[in-house]
C-alpha cells in the first residue's frame, strides 16, 4: 500500500534544503562499503558523505532533475536524474563537483586517489547512447524499506517508458542489486577500480516501450 504521510515534490532546493538532503544522505550512506573504505573513521566520514553529496546535487547542470520525498515538509529521501545526453556534465559542472569531492576526501589523501580511480572507472562506463542517468538514489534509514525509494524512482521511470529509452545508475552496495531489479534493472558490469576496494556493479532498466 502507498503511503500517503509522503510527498514527492520537483521544486528546486534552496540552499537549506540542500543541507538537509546532505545529512539525510550522510546517516544513509553511513555503512556503505565503498564509503567504509574511504573512511575508517565515522566522524570523518558522515562529514565527506556530506560534503560530497552537497557537491553531487548543486552542480547536476541544465539536464539535472531532483526529486525529494518529504514527510511533513520535512526531507527524508532524494533521487537525482539527468536526462539523456547531459552526461557527462558541463565542465563547469564537473570542476565544482571535483572540488566538492577533493573536499570531502581532504582528510585522507589516498582516499582522494582511489576516488578518483572510481570516478574514471565510472565515467568510461557510461553508455554513449540517449539514456536517463540516476547518479544519487537514497532514502533516510527512518523510512527505509516502505516504498520510500520507489516513489522517487516512478516518475522518470514512466517517462523513460513513454520515451522508449532506458535508464542507467551504478551501486557500491551488494544488498541494492536485488532491490533495483524489483524496478527491472539489471547488472551490466562489474567493475574494480581498485583491487582492495569494494567492486562497482553498473544496472541498466530497458524501456518497457521496448
Amino acid at each position: 500500500m502507498a503511503r500517503t504521510d509522503i510527498e514527492i515534490s520537483t521544486a528546486p532546493l534552496s540552499d537549506l534544503e540542500v543541507e538537509q538532503a546532505a545529512v539525510v544522505a550522510a546517516r544513509a550512506f553511513q555503512n556503505d562499503p565503498f564509503f567504509v573504505h574511504l573512511t575508517a573513521k565515522p566522524m570523518l566520514r558522515s562529514r565527506g558523505l556530506a560534503l560530497f553529496v552537497r557537491a553531487t546535487l548543486k552542480n547536476l547542470g541544465p539536464g539535472g532533475h531532483i526529486y525529494t520525498a518529504r514527510r511533513q515538509g520535512e526531507i527524508v529521501g532524494v533521487a537525482a536524474w539527468v536526462e539523456p545526453e547531459k552526461y557527462p556534465y558541463p565542465a563547469k559542472e564537473q570542476v565544482k563537483q571535483m572540488l566538492g569531492s577533493a573536499r570531502a576526501m581532504a582528510p585522507r589523501p589516498m582516499s582522494l586517489l582511489t576516488g578518483l580511480k572510481y570516478i574514471t572507472a565510472i565515467e568510461k562506463a557510461h553508455p554513449h547512447e540517449p539514456i536517463w542517468y540516476l547518479p544519487l538514489l537514497v532514502v533516510d534509514p527512518s523510512v527505509q524499506r516502505s516504498g520510500v525509494g520507489g516513489m522517487l524512482l516512478a516518475p522518470t521511470l514512466e517517462l523513460s517508458d513513454e520515451q522508449g529509452l532506458d535508464t542507467y545508475l551504478e551501486t557500491q552496495n551488494e544488498d541494492n542489486l536485488a532491490y533495483y531489479g524489483r524496478f527491472g534493472y539489471e547488472v551490466i558490469e562489474v567493475l574494480r577500480p581498485v583491487p582492495s576496494g569494494p567492486p562497482l556493479w553498473t544496472l541498466r532498466r530497458a524501456s518497457k516501450a521496448r
